[in-house]
């Protein structure tokens, strides 16, 4: 990994059980792969989002504590979920995108291996964007 820190990592997989619940079946393999997903897309970006990005993971963190009295990481799975919806209806916009950017990853992270894409019915083609100009032209 080169991105995303052993801590990042660990809310990451938190935060996927949460999000998509089939991701805490997931087997090892399976957990590094989406990991190693959402790293790559990070590494991709600008020095400065990736800090916003583990800023936000560190409010998303530790944000709880002010309800609950424990992180997120520590409280029930009832608990995050509420926890997890506040962020996503949060009136503050900057809140609100931060979650939805973090969602996104995750997503991204699970349904981007292979193995997932095929179990929901997706194969996309390795060229898109042929099929794309080819649809433009009817």
């Amino acid at each position: 990994m080169g991105v995303i820190s052993d801590g990042q990592r660990d809310l990451l997989l938190v935060l996927a059980a949460r999000l998509v619940p089939e991701a805490a079946q997931l087997p090892h393999a399976g957990q590094l792969a989406m990991l190693a997903l959402i790293d790559e897309a990070l590494a991709g970006r600008p020095p400065g989002m990736q800090r916003q990005f583990g800023l936000f993971l560190r409010v998303l963190r530790w944000a709880p504590v002010a309800r609950y009295g424990r992180r997120l990481d520590r409280l029930t799975p009832q608990q995050q979920d509420s926890a997890l919806r506040w962020f996503q209806d949060c009136p503050v916009q900057i809140i609100r995108s931060g979650f939805w950017g973090v969602r996104t990853l995750v997503m991204m992270g699970y349904y981007g291996r292979p193995e997932a894409g095929a179990s929901i019915g997706y194969h996309p083609s390795a060229d898109g964007n042929a099929v794309l100009h080819a649809r433009s032209r009817r």
